[in-house]
């Protein structure tokens, strides 16, 4: 009889991050367990159309996988709890176990196809709909953490509809932290869209390309100092890893900066004082908790410069699984290699439901 669990990996997806997902997804199915597991690779193209894949890898990382594959979708009708896989006018229905969602940002980190996976009454791998919307929200993220009485940068929040009275939004900035500052779209990842203004005029520009990924968009006073982050585990018992240091290659760890740049590098177990570490790990883990996390999240902060203060960055509830991601190299340096993290991550979405 055949105990194996059926996991979909699903991938790709309608965000700007649709490329990193793409070599995540190839590093999880390469490292998962195939004598505990049955996997289907199911990905979403640009457009938003599913498609069952079943070739090589290196198709993925590529893009070429849509050539290869066919229409497949999850059905939300919790009757099924399947794949429903379309040839023609005929479809097969293909029972599933476990979705491991390995999309980041838009309509994969926030919530949405973990409310479809809800629906459909099938477990999955990660945060729920609650706390993956409120994460993937930077506003909404501070908010919650302003009632932990956690530090964390300074803010204002800008709607698109305001950029057409920009006086009054450089005045509130003036007032509120000055230059240099971020400006962030509330809702995007890896750092897209993100810019870093020294002036009126590059804060105005970086507002105006905040505006093209989301309606609502955060400026943020600079914090100097380090940045570090912190992967965490588990559903009520959470655990926190090893902190890990960020150095970027260029003036901040944008997307180019973190895929593109050589120059940029991650340190596991930097020089950092036992007592602040601990810090770190404890913050992570009541900032994971705070959000209604679930299964993984990487929480970031920052060590500022003259103070040593820890403060609070952000949180990301599907991190990246690339060869150069921090989350599960932060796990392989205590112990837990990529197979290993894999099957948590799997058991835990099957506890959880």
């Amino acid at each position: 009889m055949n105990s194996k669990k059926t996991v979909v990996v699903l991938f790709g997806g309608q965000s700007s991050e649709h490329d990193v997902s793409l070599i995540s997804a190839c590093n999880i199915i390469s490292n998962i367990d195939t004598n505990k597991y049955f996997v289907l690779t199911v990905g979403i193209t640009r457009k938003g159309q599913w498609m069952l894949y079943n070739g090589p890898l290196k198709h993925i990382e590529t893009g070429e996988w849509e050539k290869f594959a066919t229409p497949a979708f999850i059905s939300p009708d919790a009757s099924h709890k399947a794949l429903i896989k379309l040839a023609g006018d005929r479809y097969k229905t293909i029972p599933v176990d476990v979705v491991f969602p390995v999309l980041h940002g838009l309509y994969g980190e926030d919530g949405t196809v973990q409310g479809l996976l809800e629906m459909a009454q099938i477990p999955y791998v990660g945060c729920g709909v609650l706390s993956s919307s409120i994460s993937m929200d930077k506003v909404y993220t501070k908010i919650i953490i302003e009632k932990e009485n956690i530090a964390q940068a300074n803010y204002i929040v800008v709607y698109k509809e305001e950029l057409n009275n920009t006086d009054e939004i450089v005045s509130r900035v003036n007032e509120a932290f000055g230059y240099p500052c971020f400006i962030k779209p509330s809702n995007a990842g890896s750092s897209i869209g993100i810019t870093k203004a020294h002036n009126e005029e590059e804060l105005i520009e970086g507002l105006n390309l905040a505006a093209k990924h989301d309606r609502k968009i955060l400026v943020e006073e600079a914090i100097v100092g380090r940045e570090v982050e912190c992967a965490v585990l588990g559903n009520l018992d959470v655990k926190a890893s090893s902190v890990g240091e960020i150095i970027a290659g260029a003036e901040f760890y944008d997307y180019d900066a973190k895929y593109n740049n050589s120059e940029s590098k991650t340190i596991i177990n930097p020089d950092i004082e036992k007592e602040i570490v601990e810090e770190i790990r404890e913050k992570a883990i009541r900032i994971f908790k705070a959000v209604n996390g679930s299964g993984l999240a990487r929480v970031d902060f920052f060590i500022e410069k003259e103070t040593n203060r820890v403060i609070f960055n952000e949180i990301n509830t599907m991190p990246g699984f690339t060869s150069i991601s921090m989350y599960p190299m932060l796990w392989e340096n205590v112990g837990i290699p990529k197979t290993e993290l894999i099957d948590n991550l799997i058991q835990l979405a099957l506890e959880k439901a």
